[in-house]
């Protein structure tokens, strides 16, 4: 009611976007930009917030779907004049810190896990398995490179040089974002883009964060004491709510729980 008395001052407004799980478009992941795409609209756009806070909680996943997001928050911040600030909480690695990277100013708690700016691919394979059981696998293509990779046949050495050589672009354009959003902050030491990851403090000191801080004392100290947060956050369908999906939900489940333990999560 405040915002129809005359006279009487609305208080300052950020909204705040929740990133939380694995990166990936369909069951693959929780976070993909057409399930977040209306999310962040309405979070930039609506009641004109001062800032949009990012509460990123995310091991990374799809560098595609990691890369439609960040653009997506960076023309909207562009378009509505908005900065935008990105809370680490668990972890923002690999995805996830590519996310944290399209805030203008990141921060995270003493123990947040950061970094990790790499690209992983991960198989298995079966065909000694399947060759112990008398199962012969048929493939037939068109074109020599079609059943690359392929896990029920043995490893080619040209299949991981080329599947090495798609890592390396990928992670190349990874680097390229890491490099442009946060510019002469980032230290210079060379395990920086290898994969490795770091805690608070040591990603504050290689520039890979701002600072160490928590979203609601942060946001009082920029923005005032009366600031409110509107929330916005993915709402499951009903009918994903009531079981519909569950076989799918727990093979995702399993999935994200194993990003996660790759960090000790």
């Amino acid at each position: 009611m405040k915002r129809w008395i005359p006279f009487m001052k609305t208080p300052p407004t950020v909204a705040v976007v929740r990133l939380s799980g694995v990166i990936g478009a369909g069951a693959r992941g929780q976070l993909s930009d057409q399930a977040l795409g209306p999310v962040l609209e309405r979070a930039f756009r609506k009641g004109k917030p001062l800032a949009v806070a990012l509460e990123i909680n995310s091991p990374g996943g799809s560098p595609v779907q990691s890369s439609l997001i960040g653009a997506r928050i960076r023309r909207l911040a562009a378009e509505n004049d908005v900065p935008v600030f990105a809370f680490v909480e668990d972890v923002a690695a690999s995805g996830g810190y590519w996310l944290a990277a399209a805030a203008d100013e990141i921060y995270a708690d003493d123990s947040s896990i950061v970094g990790s700016i790499g690209v992983i691919s991960a198989g298995f394979g079966a065909h000694v398995f399947l060759s112990r059981q008398g199962l012969e696998r048929r493939v037939h293509t068109a074109g020599k490179s079609k059943s690359m990779m392929d896990p029920f046949k043995p490893e080619k050495p040209e299949d991981v040089k080329r599947l090495t050589a798609l890592l390396e672009q990928i992670h190349a354009s990874f680097i390229r974002h890491v490099k442009a959003r946060r510019g002469d902050k980032l230290d210079t030491v060379p395990e920086l883009f290898t994969g490795e990851v770091w805690v608070g403090r040591e990603a504050e000191k290689l520039g890979l964060i701002d600072g160490l801080g928590h979203i609601t004392p942060v946001l009082k100290e920029k923005f005032g004491k009366d600031v409110k947060l509107r929330r916005y956050g993915l709402k499951r369908p009903v009918w994903q709510r009531f079981g519909a999906t569950l076989a799918q939900d727990a093979i995702a489940g399993i999935e994200e729980r194993a990003e996660y333990a790759r960090f000790g999560l």
